[in-house]
C-alpha cells in the first residue's frame, strides 16, 4: 500500500466520556510532538459528570492537528474520525470532511445503540449520506477481547486482565489503527504507555499488546479507498520539546517566576472547571519550593494568596469567571495595599455555571472593570497553550516588579489545548527584580514611599526596621497612617493609576501585508491561530490583510492608536458580544470597527472567518 506525504492533517477521537477518547488523542499528539511535528489540540468534552453509556449528550471528542511545520489551529474540519460508538458518529461526523476517512466499532452500533442515537434505521451510514468505502468497519470490542484473552502462561502482563480492564484498553485499538494511517513508530508509543504506567506495568502490556493489534487490523485492510500517510517533519529549531497543556504551561511559569526572582510560590486556589489542572500539577512540586493549598472557597484562595504576598512569596490565585466574581473583594483589596498578586482566570462560558467546558472570552471587561472604586489593574491574555508560559512568567514580573495584582487571562480552549513545547533555558529569561526598600531608609522608611517609575517599595515582614501597617482603608501618602483627607485621596488615586500606566509593555506587532492591507485583523488572546489561519488563506487568496493581536490589555502597548487608526478598514473578531471593540473604542479617538462576534462556546472556524472577513473588505 501506497505511504502518502503530506504537509498536515486532523485527526478526531471520539466516544463516551468513559471511552478515552482524551487520553488517546494526547498519546498521538504527545507522538507527532516527539518526531517534531507542529501540533494543536482541542479536547472537547461535556459538561456531563458521566452521562449515560451511548446518549448523544456523553460524547467526548479530542481532535488534534498535525503538521510538518507549524500550525496554528486544531482544524475546522478532520481528516480521519474515530468513532466509537454510534451517538459519536451521529454527533461528530459534522466535524469531518466529505472524503474523511472514518473508523467506528460496529460492536457499538447495535440495534439499542442506534436507538440511543436517535438513527432511524440499521443503514446508519446511508441514513447520515456517508460512503461506506471511506469507512473502516472494525469489530473493535471483539478484536480487543480476542487479543486480552488469557493465555496458557497466565494472561496478559503475567495475569489475566477482568472483564473491565479489558474494556478500557478499546481506545488503544482505535489509537493503534490511527498510528497505522500514518506510519507512527510504535516504539515510541509504547515507550510512553510504560512511563505512564509504571506502576501497573500489567496495564501497560495489555495496552502495547492492543495498540499493536489495531496497527495490524490496518496493516491487513486492503480497501482501495484508504490510504497510508506520513506528515515530515521540516526542520526544528534544535531543543527538547514536549507536548504541553496550556494549563500545565501556565503552572510552570509560575514555577519558573518564582525561581528567577528568588521566592516561594504560594498557590491558593478552589477547583473550579476547567483552572483546576493549574492546581494539580503546581501540588506536585513541592520540591521546588511551591506551596499549594485548595481552599475552602474561591474568597479564601484569593485572601490567603494576598496574605503569602504580603509574607514575602510570589502569591498566585486561580479560577474562572465565577471565581473572579467572589475574588473581587480581595483583588481591590491587593490594590489598595500594592501587594503583587497574579490572578488567573481560565475563562468559560457563562453567565452563572454557563458552560463549564466550553470555551469563550467573556470575562475581559469584568477583569478591567468589575471591582468598586478606582481600581486599576494589568491584564494579559495568552495567545496560545504554548504561550501560556511567558504569559504566566511576564505576569509574575510585572506584578512583582510593580507591586500590584495582575490578571492572567487564558480560557477553556488554551488551557485544555496542547503544543509543541520549547524547553526553555531559566538562564535565558527575562530577570525578576522586585523593589525591595534599599537598607538606607532603614529608620525613616514610610509604607507608600515609592521608587522613581512610582511603584511601593517593599519591606517584607520580619526585616528589622521596616515594621508597617498595610491595609483596606485609605492611607496618607506620607505617613502611611489611615486617612480621610479629601486631597491625599485623589492624590492616591492618581499614584496607583500612573503606576500601571507606567508599565512598559511590548508595541503591538502588525503582520501580514503590514505596510498597504485594505484590512486589519484584530484580536486578544486564544484567537490568534484562528484569526492568522485566516489572514493566511485570504493574503492566498489574493487579498491584502494584515492582523494586530493584544497580549497586553492593561496597559495598552504605546502604539495602539498608531497602529488602529493606519488602515482603512480595521474588524474586531472575539468569542464575546464586542468586549474588546468597546474598550478599544473608549482609548482611541475615533475609531469604528467592524466587529465579528460569536458567543458558542467553541473556537471560531476559519472558513467561517475568512466569509465575514472577505464580505468586509468588498464594502
Amino acid at each position: 500500500m501506497e505511504v502518502k506525504a503530506l504537509d498536515q492533517v486532523v485527526v478526531r477521537f471520539s466516544g463516551d466520556s468513559g471511552d478515552g477518547m482524551q487520553l488517546a488523542g494526547n498519546i498521538f499528539s504527545t507522538v507527532s510532538a516527539t518526531v517534531g511535528n507542529g501540533i494543536s489540540t482541542f479536547p472537547d468534552y461535556p459538561a456531563d459528570i458521566r452521562a449515560p453509556q451511548g446518549s448523544l449528550t456523553g460524547v467526548s471528542g479530542f481532535q488534534v492537528h498535525i503538521g510538518a511545520g507549524k500550525v496554528y489551529t486544531p482544524g475546522d474540519k478532520c481528516d480521519v474520525l474515530v468513532a466509537m460508538n454510534a451517538a459519536a458518529l451521529k454527533t461528530q461526523y459534522r466535524y469531518a470532511k466529505p472524503d474523511a476517512t472514518i473508523i467506528i466499532d460496529t460492536d457499538s452500533f447495535g440495534p439499542k445503540d442506534l436507538e440511543k442515537a436517535q438513527f432511524q434505521t440499521d443503514d446508519y451510514l446511508g441514513e447520515m449520506g456517508i460512503d461506506p468505502d471511506r469507512v473502516i468497519q472494525c469489530p473493535l470490542t471483539t478484536m480487543v477481547k480476542a487479543a486480552l484473552s488469557p493465555t496458557p502462561a497466565g494472561g496478559v502482563g503475567g495475569g489475566a486482565l477482568d472483564m473491565k480492564s479489558v474494556m478500557k484498553c478499546r481506545n488503544m485499538f482505535a489509537l493503534g489503527l490511527v498510528c497505522w494511517l500514518f506510519d507512527r513508530d510504535l516504539n515510541l508509543v509504547a515507550n510512553f504507555l510504560r512511563e505512564k504506567f509504571a506502576k501497573k506495568p500489567a496495564i501497560a502490556e495489555a495496552n502495547i499488546k492492543v495498540i499493536q493489534a489495531g496497527w495490524d487490523y490496518g496493516h491487513n485492510t486492503h480497501s482501495s479507498a484508504i490510504n497510508v500517510y506520513r506528515v515530515e517533519s521540516k526542520e526544528k529549531e534544535p531543543g527538547r520539546y514536549m507536548d504541553i497543556t496550556g494549563n500545565k504551561a501556565t503552572a510552570y511559569g509560575f514555577i519558573a517566576a518564582a525561581e528567577k526572582a528568588g521566592l516561594k510560590l504560594y498557590l491558593g486556589s478552589y477547583p473550579i472547571t476547567p483552572a483546576t489542572d493549574v492546581l494539580h500539577e503546581l501540588a506536585k512540586h513541592k520540591s521546588c519550593g511551591v506551596i499549594t493549598v485548595q481552599c475552602e472557597d474561591e474568597i479564601s484562595g484569593a485572601a490567603s494568596a494576598l496574605g503569602a504576598s504580603f509574607a514575602g512569596a510570589l502569591g498566585v490565585t486561580s479560577t474562572s469567571g465565577p471565581g473572579i466574581c467572589l475574588k473581587s473583594e480581595a483583588m481591590n483589596l491587593a490594590v489598595i495595599m500594592e501587594l503583587p498578586l497574579v490572578v488567573l482566570d481560565v475563562q468559560r462560558g457563562g453567565p452563572a455555571t454557563g458552560l463549564p467546558t466550553k470555551s469563550e472570552q467573556t470575562d475581559l471587561l469584568q477583569v478591567l472593570f468589575g471591582r468598586n472604586g478606582e481600581s486599576p489593574m494589568p491584564v494579559m491574555a495568552a495567545t496560545s497553550p504554548t504561550d501560556c508560559f511567558d504569559a504566566a512568567y511576564q505576569a509574575s514580573k510585572m506584578a512583582l516588579e510593580h507591586m500590584t495584582p495582575v490578571v492572567l487571562l487564558t480560557d477553556a480552549f488554551v488551557a485544555n489545548g496542547s503544543g509543541a513545547f520549547k524547553l526553555p533555558d531559566i538562564n535565558k529569561l527575562d530577570a525578576i527584580n522586585p523593589p525591595y526598600v534599599p537598607e538606607e531608609l532603614k529608620g525613616k522608611w514610610t509604607p507608600y514611599m515609592r521608587a522613581e517609575n512610582g511603584t511601593r517599595y517593599w519591606a517584607v515582614p520580619g526585616r528589622e526596621g521596616f515594621t508597617h501597617i498595610l491595609g483596606g482603608l485609605e492611607k496618607d501618602s506620607q505617613t502611611g497612617a489611615i486617612s480621610t483627607n479629601p486631597e491625599n485621596h485623589d492624590l492616591m488615586t492618581r499614584l496607583r493609576q500612573q503606576k500601571i500606566a507606567n508599565i512598559q509593555v511590548p508595541d503591538l506587532e502588525v503582520e501580514g501585508d503590514v505596510d498597504d492591507a485594505d484590512l486589519l485583523i484584530v484580536g486578544f488572546g486564544s484567537t490568534y491561530g484562528h484569526l492568522h489561519s485566516a489572514m493566511d488563506e485570504l493574503r492566498a487568496a489574493g487579498k491584502k490583510v494584515a492582523q494586530a493581536h493584544f497580549k497586553y490589555l492593561n496597559p495598552l502597548p504605546k502604539n495602539t492608536a498608531e497602529v488602529l487608526t493606519r488602515y482603512k478598514k480595521v474588524v474586531v473578531a472575539e468569542q464575546n458580544m464586542g468586549q474588546l471593540a468597546a474598550y478599544l473604542r473608549m482609548k482611541v479617538d475615533h475609531f469604528v470597527p467592524y466587529q465579528f462576534n460569536q458567543v458558542k462556546g467553541q473556537p471560531f472556524v476559519v472558513e467561517e472567518l475568512v466569509n465575514a472577513f472577505t464580505e468586509i473588505i468588498k464594502k
